[in-house]
């Protein structure tokens, strides 16, 4: 129960900030293009700003995918939510001004969030699986 609470509070906190990110009228393309430009100074060449969105939005919805399935208790759930959530932030940016809605997005994002619901459900919840098998066991 105590888990629970924790992931429910982190889940909190995690949908504040993203979708503070998500529907802020703000342009992230110069956030993006100075970390392509970065990786080029530094010698890694070969990622434009599109790879460093792609990678951006796939790291942003490893947590959501992680904490749904956590909270919901199965990794299909916690994924397929993940990607609705991900359409929907895609819909509600057709509104905003300086934000542009893609089908790119939503695949960066419902893979960010497999891989968390995949982490999730190998780290955490085949942890507790072996642990039931064990108690019950003795």
């Amino acid at each position: 129960m105590i888990r629970r609470r924790w992931v429910i509070g982190g889940l909190i906190g995690y949908l504040v900030a993203v979708g503070l990110i998500l529907v802020l009228p703000v342009s992230y393309s110069g956030i993006v293009h100075a970390i392509g430009d970065t990786l080029a100074d530094i010698g890694i060449g070969g990622f434009g700003s599109g790879w460093v969105e792609f990678t951006a939005n796939i790291v942003m919805f490893v947590p959501l995918g992680f904490l749904l399935t956590l909270l919901l208790r199965h990794h299909w759930w916690g994924i397929v939510l993940a990607i609705m959530l991900s359409v929907a932030a895609e819909v509600v940016q057709v509104v905003i001004p300086s934000r542009e809605p893609s089908l790119r997005d939503i695949l960066a994002n419902g893979l960010g969030a497999a891989i968390g619901g995949a982490l999730a459900w190998l780290v955490v919840l085949r942890r507790d699986g072996r642990r039931e098998r064990t108690t019950s066991s003795t």
